[in-house]
């Protein structure tokens, strides 16, 4: 029975929330091992479950070894979880409602410097995966979206014109990002290269494997280690440091933290910082003037 109102609330995430398979998959697994838990402590529904109960898993989850954060995102998802399931009338408490999560201490992001990400984005290489892999480094570093945004990312997403993309972020919203001359240059350049390669007219994606199949988060990753790696980068390279990047060095430029915050599509940016909505005039403005690769040639 615990099961089946964990089943139903995953397909709630997918249907009404939009969620993402990822995302899903993360709360999946989080409710799928704290029900075992809650079952050994003799819970048999998840009405039965007390605040003590919660505090019980919590404690065996730490002396698991599991980190702060970890036990913080678990928690996060029970309580997400029983909120729809009051919502459902399928309970008439929250225990989760009156547990705090392990303080944690928060590593800063690390980033790559301007100098690095210019000795990265320097690659060469004509053939059709070294034309793919830099049109997505370049909009990686000259938009700050996240990997499942690039992923996702269509052809008719992009705007030459107006030198802006499209990014369907996470609660399936959507936001204008604009992006430099480089990028554009990459991306047109990949374009040409895509048309090559990809038979089927009715593939949408921006990005496709050799396969001409929406290219993988997986893939990727594998594609940036490798032009860290080819590139003797002194730091390994993933996406979310590309995207840090971006943020740090726009906030570097700019000094204006409200611009990064809406174009990363992130409310938070600092903790203590309240969201501010921007126009996009304002922001296409902020940005051609502060990023190191959006500078018009004269």
């Amino acid at each position: 029975m615990m099961q089946d109102d964990i089943e139903r609330f995953l397909h709630y995430l997918e249907v009404e929330r939009r969620y993402s398979p990822a995302t899903i998959s993360s709360y999946q697994r989080s409710l799928l091992q704290q029900s075992k838990l809650l079952e050994n402590l003799g819970c048999s529904s998840w009405s039965q479950v007390t605040s003590a109960n919660v505090r019980s898993v919590l404690l065996k989850l730490k002396t698991s070894g599991l980190s702060a954060r970890s036990m913080a995102n678990k928690l996060s998802a029970l309580r997400s979880f029983y909120n729809y399931l009051l919502q459902q009338q399928k309970v008439s408490l929250n225990p989760v409602a009156g547990v705090s999560a392990p303080k944690q201490n928060k590593p800063l992001p690390k980033n790559l410097d301007v100098d690095s990400l210019n000795q990265l984005l320097s690659m060469q290489g004509d053939d059709l995966v070294a034309s793919r892999d830099l049109a997505m480094m370049e909009l990686f570093y000259a938009s700050g979206m996240r990997l499942a945004e690039l992923v996702s990312l269509n052809v008719q997403d992009i705007d030459f014109k107006q030198r802006q993309v499209i990014v369907t972020g996470k609660g399936n919203k959507q936001r204008w990002v604009p992006f430099g001359s480089k990028a554009e240059q990459a991306l047109k350049h990949w374009l040409k290269q895509r048309r090559l390669l990809v038979m089927d007219e009715e593939e949408p994606a921006l990005f496709v494997s050799v396969r001409q199949q929406r290219i993988s988060h997986r893939t990727v990753q594998k594609r940036l280690q490798y032009w860290a790696q080819q590139m003797q980068l002194s730091s390994t390279l993933h996406p979310h440091k590309l995207r840090h990047s971006f943020a740090t060095h726009l906030l570097e430029s700019s000094g204006d933290l409200r611009v990064v915050q809406e174009l990363l599509g992130h409310a938070n940016l600092a903790t203590t910082q309240v969201y501010t909505h921007l126009d996009f005039t304002h922001l296409a403005t902020s940005y051609d003037a502060a990023h190191p690769r959006a500078k018009r040639k004269p």
